[in-house]
């Protein structure tokens, strides 16, 4: 083989060289932009955070504390607690309605009120703090009291936020008060053993939910 065709025998495999590395590149690249999604998932399932409410859905209640802001209107815009029964107070509005609503149907409301007084107002409701879904632990435990529930918990996360049982405490004599109704509770045992064990079906508490440990 002369000089010349050395040369272009030489420009060829550099050539070839090249467009195998950038195929294998692409591969490679597409094979892990399938696999961030999965990846993606699975770090929010483990997390926990896969299967939470959107706080959208969140009921307000007394003791909440929200952010109402009304756009280009900073004198009507105000931090506020809900208050017992259920109200908040609100410039030009004075008295609104707010427990047993979610922050949207809040500003729908406040909105529908205030086109009386603004010309199209837009208003946005925050959820600052949540302190209205609350559960109480009453009892032989280290610290009885009332708790915010303010995540997925259940039973067993209750009693160790109160600091655990008492020494004399009666386990397999747990149960949960749960209001079916207004003024209706039902009782649910609770049978912390089995559950510690891992033999039983531990409980996701509810808002108002009452652990007793006799």
């Amino acid at each position: 083989m002369d000089r010349i065709g050395t040369v272009k025998f030489l420009v060829f495999l550099l050539a070839l060289a090249v467009a195998t590395g950038d195929g294998r590149g692409q591969a490679s690249k597409s094979k892990s932009d399938v696999a961030a999604p999965a990846t993606a998932g699975s770090s929010l399932a483990a997390s926990g955070l896969a299967g939470r409410a959107p706080v959208a859905d969140y009921v307000i209640g007394p003791d909440d504390v929200l952010a109402v802001n009304v756009w280009k209107e900073p004198e009507l815009s105000r931090s506020v607690v809900v208050r017992p029964d259920g109200k908040i107070t609100l410039p030009l509005l004075k008295d609104i309605q707010a427990s047993g609503s979610t922050p949207e149907q809040l500003r729908d409301r406040i909105e529908k009120s205030l086109s009386d007084y603004v010309s199209k107002p837009v208003v946005t409701v925050i959820l600052q703090e949540e302190k209205s879904h609350k559960f109480n632990v009453l009892g032989q435990v280290q610290k009885p009291g009332s708790y915010l529930l303010n995540s997925s918990m259940t039973v067993l996360d209750g009693i160790a936020m109160a600091g655990g049982l008492r020494e004399w405490a009666k386990a397999n004599s747990i149960y949960v008060l749960r209001e079916t109704s207004p003024g209706i509770r039902t009782k649910m045992p609770f049978h912390y053993n089995d559950v510690v064990k891992g033999t039983g079906q531990d409980v996701q508490l509810q808002t108002k939910d009452t652990i007793v440990v006799p």
